[in-house]
């Protein structure tokens, strides 16, 4: 008689087994600490995009991976790593900095919450900027910070010329400044934003988002120049 596995044990399984593929396994790695388009995923793996089609509908059968449209070109589609799916895979040291610097467009709220949660995890100097800053952090981020033992009490918008530097590694964390920043070497994550929903559970949430993705991230980086 056959076993019968519990279903945490089959989700495992059909995890290690989407990651045996080494085309798969690619576009994980390409995806461990930022998010991408399908184009820019086979030109970074060196795949054609029926392959990466193909693979990345078994990535997201494996719960691995998440298609998002972009907030700001619908037409653009963005594949990121579900929330702690490969958490403690990311290999130390991969990325070098002199600080890291995450951005938004009105550096009000996922970019002064992902600075602040930074400086909680890592020793490396994190700051803040947006493309068209606001007058204020949101209220709901001051709440939400405070709520997890984070203060933006004197935070203050900032614009990215203002702050970025040649040394830094850029996190864009919103679609809009991803898509209105020159072709760089930086990081995008795409993280809606939760002024549109203007609660505090949707605050919340980018926040847990923030959260995990900077536990992958922090490891990888080290300080020194890019």
């Amino acid at each position: 008689m056959d076993a019968e596995w519990s279903s945490e044990l089959v989700a495992r399984a059909t995890v290690h087994a989407a990651l045996g593929e080494p085309a798969r396994l690619a576009i994980v790695d390409r995806l461990l600490l930022g998010d991408a388009s399908p184009g820019e995923v086979g030109r970074g793996v060196g795949m054609a995009s029926n392959l990466v089609a193909h693979h990345v509908k078994l990535l997201v059968q494996a719960g691995l991976v998440e298609r998002a449209r972009s907030e700001g070109d619908a037409r653009r589609l963005y594949l990121r790593l579900r929330p702690a799916a490969l958490a403690g895979l990311v290999p130390s040291g991969t990325r070098q900095a002199r600080r890291v610097v995450f951005v938004c467009t009105h550096n009000s709220a996922r970019s002064q919450l992902a600075a602040a949660l930074w400086s909680k995890r890592s020793s490396l100097p994190a700051a803040s900027a947006g493309t068209h800053p606001a007058d204020e952090v949101h209220p709901l981020a001051v709440a939400a910070a405070k709520a997890h033992g984070l203060s933006l009490g004197r935070a203050r918008p900032h614009h990215l010329d203002d702050v970025v530097q040649p040394d830094d590694l850029v996190v864009a964390v919103c679609d809009n400044a991803h898509e209105e920043l020159p072709a760089t070497d930086r990081l995008h994550w795409s993280i809606p934003d939760p002024a549109a929903v203007n609660t505090p559970e949707a605050f919340t949430t980018t926040y847990q988002d923030l959260s995990d993705r900077i536990s992958r991230l922090a490891p990888a980086v080290h300080t020194g120049p890019r």
